[in-house]
């Protein structure tokens, strides 16, 4: 009589401890690194394993495929800088007192996380249904909801400020668009600006602590009528 094989149940994940969320963190940490050093097509599992200490299997164990630990990466990168930027946008604050606080808040993130732009654009690009989980991590997983009402608020004090002639019109989708773009440019140009401006990674941090200060009054004076 022939034997049959008994399937061995696939083997549960043990809850989480203390170990565990540090393993988790150490893998994150390492597969970060590595997808901004490679991009997410040119990373290896073994090379993130290799870099966070661990084995291979490990890695799998933990998140099991490329893709989804690329999306945990995205997932973090995302988190780190936009909810606090909506949450500038949606705010009672006035209208010159967002502005302070937008640069501020890209700049100062920015400065922490210099690879931040050139990562997640490039992440967009490549994989387009990345940008459902990015409006996700933006206005808190409704989708878009949160960024429309933010650009009503922000629209009803521009027409407040153009109604007692001290701004021009600009809808308020611009107004956001200008502000990140000349937060963010630098950035995403940074090995160029280095290049031919002969700037360090120090003379770097410097020159966008100047512009962090500098940029408030050119967008006030950009906008007056």
């Amino acid at each position: 009589m022939l034997k049959t094989k008994r399937r061995r149940a696939p083997a549960k994940r043990p809850a989480r401890s203390g170990s565990d969320s540090e393993t988790e963190r150490r893998i994150l940490d390492a597969a970060r690194a590595v997808f901004i050093r490679r991009g997410t097509a040119g990373a290896r599992m073994q090379e993130i394993a290799a870099e966070a200490g661990v084995n291979q299997a490990l890695l799998h164990y933990y998140f099991r495929s490329k893709e989804r630990l690329s999306g945990a990466v995205f997932q973090q990168f995302a988190q780190r800088l936009f909810p606090a930027v909506m949450a500038v946008l949606a705010s009672d604050r006035t209208l010159d007192e967002k502005i302070d606080a937008l640069i501020a808040t890209y700049i100062d993130n920015l400065v922490q996380n210099p690879f931040l732009p050139g990562y997640l654009l490039s992440e967009l690009h490549q994989q387009p249904e990345r940008v459902a989980q990015f409006l996700a991590a933006v206005s808190g997983g409704t989708h878009g909801e949160a960024i429309q009402a933010a650009f009503q608020v922000i629209g009803r004090q521009i027409k407040e400020q153009v109604d007692a002639g001290l701004m021009r019109p600009i809808a308020p989708q611009q107004f956001f668009i200008n502000i990140i773009s000349l937060c963010i440019f630098p950035f995403a140009a940074r090995p160029m600006l280095s290049i031919a401006m002969g700037m360090d990674d120090a003379a770097f941090t410097r020159f966008m602590e100047q512009r962090r200060w500098e940029l408030p009054s050119f967008f006030r004076s950009a906008l007056r009528p």
